[in-house]
């Protein structure tokens, strides 16, 4: 079997950022209150002409010199968003166009949060079957867009931002040895985008009701935690490791007090699971993509470590990726 593994990885931030002392001014919070429940101290906002394309294809530039591949060479692009410039075109084509990756085949899909690994495992599918020979990966929110910045409960969660990596063969015996996806739509309620139904046929209303993400967090705390213990269970069974022989866990970037969790449910030591969340808060499908990429970056993780990601998001998805670096 062809070794399929992460040969670049790269990351693009807006330069706007939002402190929680900022959000005090906007809402009734507090740094205190949200440091101890989220463990988050700011998060990047795009500005209102910094598009999510602009963000993925900063990214995708950035993967494609640290793997060595120009943009000609691009077989496949998929982006993971759930907050797109519009419908259509995807975000990917934009990408394309934007890279001048004119050879490849390009679409988005939607997996919330959970969309990084999902397209991971996706384009992994796609180069395992020999369909193609690399694919860049980009997960890219601009999620501030969906949210109700008068909702205290959400507007102190989420920011905005990209990460990306390109996939092919690997030659040193790393690469992805297994991953897992999983979906439970019946707890779909539990994190939604909510929006006001038009009649197709009226031309007399002239109200535009904009979406906004609704969440019920207690309920969600739960099963994130129980969803991301066992899809690295089971990640880990299938690359035929126990969960000692894991170096680095790189989770999706939700919630302090959810990561924690997880830790003790999978009896880790935190010290082996790497957080960023205090500067960036939940980019959606981009924090585990930014996470990871600030791993590897920081030397936490090394050549020849075995590493796991993790995640879940609205829908409900989760999945997890077993990386030997």
């Amino acid at each position: 079997m062809t070794n399929i593994g992460i040969l670049g990885l790269g990351h693009a931030l807006p330069e706007r950022k939002l402190t929680n002392h900022d959000l005090e001014k906007m809402v009734e919070t507090s740094d205190e209150w949200i440091v101890t429940r989220t463990g988050i101290k700011e998060r990047r906002v795009a500005q209102k002409d910094e598009k999510n394309s602009h963000l993925a294809t900063a990214a995708a530039k950035e993967a494609l010199k640290s793997a060595g591949l120009s943009a000609d060479k691009v077989e496949l692009i998929i982006v993971a968003t759930i907050s797109p410039d519009s419908h259509f075109p995807s975000v990917a084509c934009l990408v394309q166009k934007a890279i001048g990756a004119k050879k490849a085949a390009a679409f988005d899909i939607s997996a919330a949060c959970s969309g990084f690994l999902y397209g991971v495992t996706t384009a992994k599918q796609f180069l395992a079957s020999g369909t193609y020979k690399n694919a860049l990966v980009i997960a890219a929110e601009k999620i501030t867009n969906l949210i109700d910045w008068n909702d205290r409960s959400t507007c102190v969660l989420f920011g905005d931002g990209a990460g990306a990596c390109v996939l092919g063969e690997t030659k040193n015996g790393g690469g992805i040895i297994a991953d897992y996806l999983h979906a439970q739509g019946q707890y779909g309620e539990l994190m939604e985008v909510k929006v006001t139904e038009r009649e197709p046929f009226d031309q007399e209303s002239k109200i535009t009701m904009l979406p906004y993400v609704v969440m019920q967090g207690q309920e969600l705390f739960k099963i994130a935690v129980n969803s991301m213990a066992e899809a690295v269970e089971i990640a880990v069974k299938r690359a035929g490791l126990k969960l000692e022989d894991i170096d680095c866990v790189v989770p999706h970037q939700a919630n302090d007090r959810i990561i924690s969790a997880v830790a003790k449910k999978l009896k880790v030591s935190k010290d082996k699971i790497f957080i960023n969340i205090q500067k960036y808060g939940n980019m959606s499908a981009a924090s585990i993509a930014v996470a990871l990429y600030e791993a590897e970056k920081e030397g936490v993780i090394k050549s020849g470590d075995h590493v796991a990601l993790v995640t879940f998001g609205a829908g409900l998805v989760s999945a997890a990726t077993i990386v030997k670096w």
